[in-house]
């Protein structure tokens, strides 16, 4: 029966590797053992009677949420019960074995149930929670308020598990973002009756430990430093100080050391700060892109990580002897292969990536603008794979802005000008503001979109104004309103022809913009006729079609 229960998985193992840094001991032992005391209880006259809540871990992968939580239930002495988020997918939504899918699903449901029933000082642990269905989470709201009740099935039969007064503690762990860059869905009634708590995210004025526990961390992945696990704790502390610039003598360390091993641990030292460094930045901007919502984005999401995991991979690469060039080839090497796994996402990333460094040449910069440039354009449009029908109505809008913004420009250059003389005679004239290079801009622009449509376009062979003065006066206004009536309103009118094509076009509203748009004659008409294309009216478009 022991082995059928496969009840030896069950007692925790904590990893060789294991480091109680600083920041684990100071922050978040505190946090996970006020959670548990609101859940299992405290031992004397202190013990609360109204046992509830859930402990929810989250953080970019490899932050040891699952290692913390294994820890803690050894220290307790807790039957340690975890359950594998990815074998049950999100296809598993009951807790009856006989509904999961697979074997391993059956395995995982099996498991939930046993520490059910075995009630008592047991730790239960829904791990990668990002990878299981909402519906399936809801299961546990009850058990996880003031009732500790839950609906559970043993040996093929329902049963009600009343855990009021038991030593029972359930957590979940997951990545807040999956890796579409979404956020992972969590049922609001069980996140409201949970403390959160963000691993990979530094808590207000705790900044020096969360960066000092990346190099705590990786103490045992190099050689160098690996001696330092068995002497005392703030030789360590101090040592990175050192490495930081801090005076300190060799007679402060708690271990006598050599000059040789405390020049080797100062040199390693010194190029793990700076790999801590860098990888705090770029674990800082993973989470903030993946928290933007896409339509909100003014660059690609960034989607390279700067966790414990990855400086351990690049600690346990770190040599004494070292130069500057060495290392920076060595995160290079590292972030080249982590960037493979994104295929497509690769140029954009190792691009930011050398962003976040300052390392990047004016090539690398010139592609880069490029590219965010592009990434706003199709997101303003839609996408490459969006709609037809919300496509045209996006491009209408951009339009719409663009004409928008000579229409404003050309106003004010007009009123300027106008009103010019009588501030100069009065004496109040405030310093001009040259519009000259935007307008002469505009006039560049206009006049290569001329030539791109005009063996397309009935553009009319109307010779052009005389070439306008430096100031913006009246005939440089003049020039600009030629080149749009003989440019801009013939291109719009030929993109209302070919989106009248479209089959997708079917909205009546779409139908009456692209018909006013086919008899816009001038500047005047054409604003008014873009001002009645609204953004609400595509979101709307685009619910219905949803």
């Amino acid at each position: 029966e022991r082995k059928r229960l496969r009840l030896h998985e069950l007692q925790p193992k904590v990893m060789s590797s294991f480091v109680r840094n600083k920041l684990i001991s100071e922050v978040y032992l505190p946090l996970v053992g006020s959670n548990f005391a609101k859940q299992m209880g405290v031992a004397g006259e202190k013990k609360r009677t109204d046992l509830m809540g859930l402990l929810l871990l989250v953080s970019p992968p490899g932050y040891g949420k699952t290692t913390l939580l294994e820890y803690v239930a050894a220290r307790l002495g807790l039957v340690f019960v975890k359950i594998n988020g990815p074998a049950l997918g999100h296809s598993v939504r009951s807790l009856d074995p006989d509904e999961a899918p697979n074997a391993t699903a059956r395995q995982e449901i099996n498991k939930l149930n046993l520490a059910l029933e075995m009630g008592n000082n047991v730790l239960l642990m829904i791990d990668d929670i990002q990878h299981t269905h909402a519906e399936f989470l809801q299961k546990f709201i009850s058990l996880c308020d003031a009732q500790r009740k839950i609906e559970g099935v043993w040996r093929g039969e329902t049963k009600q598990y009343d855990l009021r007064g038991k030593r029972f503690a359930v957590c979940m762990a997951g990545n807040p973002y999956t890796e579409s860059g979404d956020k992972f869905e969590i049922p609001d009634m069980l996140a409201n009756r949970a403390d959160v708590y963000n691993l990979g995210e530094v808590l207000q004025g705790r900044e020096e430990l969360f960066e000092l526990s990346y190099i705590e961390n990786a103490l045992t992945s190099n050689g160098v430093t690996a001696p330092l696990l068995t002497r005392d704790p703030e030789d360590v502390h101090k040592l990175v100080r050192m490495a930081r610039g801090e005076a300190l003598q060799a007679d402060q360390l708690a271990h006598d050391y050599s000059s040789v091993e405390l020049n080797e641990l100062l040199a390693v030292m010194a190029k793990l700060v700076r790999v801590q460094q860098l990888l705090s930045k770029v674990n800082r901007q993973y989470v903030l892109s993946a928290a933007q919502q896409n339509a909100y984005r003014t660059e690609p999401p960034f989607k390279l990580q700067g966790s414990y995991r990855n400086m351990t991979k690049l600690a346990e690469k770190v040599l004494p002897a070292m130069n500057d060039a060495e290392l920076a080839r060595l995160i290079d090497d590292h972030y080249q292969g982590e960037a493979q796994t994104l295929t497509t996402g690769a140029e954009e990333n190792l691009l930011k990536l050398a962003e976040l460094r300052e390392r990047m040449t004016d090539e690398q910069r010139a592609r880069w603008d490029d590219i965010k440039r592009a990434f706003v354009r199709l997101t303003r449009i839609g996408g490459s794979d969006a709609d037809p029908a919300a496509r045209v109505m996006a491009e209408l809008s951009v339009v719409a802005d663009r004409v928008g913004e000579i229409a404003r420009a050309i106003t004010a250059a007009a009123s300027e000008a106008s009103t010019r003389p009588a501030l100069e005679s009065s004496g109040d004239m405030p310093p001009a503001i040259d519009v000259t290079p935007y307008l002469q801009k505009l006039d560049e622009t206009l006049l290569a979109l001329r030539e791109l449509h005009a063996a397309r376009l009935p553009i009319a062979a109307t010779p052009a104004p005389a070439p306008a003065p430096a100031s913006p006066d009246a005939n440089l206004i003049s020039r600009e309103s030629y080149l749009i009536n003989g440019t801009l309103i013939p291109l719009l009118r030929f993109m209302a022809h070919r989106f009248k094509s479209y089959r997708a076009v079917s909205d009546p509203r779409i139908k009456q913009a692209i018909a006013n748009l086919e008899r816009v004659q001038d500047l005047t008409s054409l604003v008014s006729t873009l001002e009645t294309i609204s953004v609400s009216a595509l979101s709307t478009l685009t619910d219905e079609q949803r």
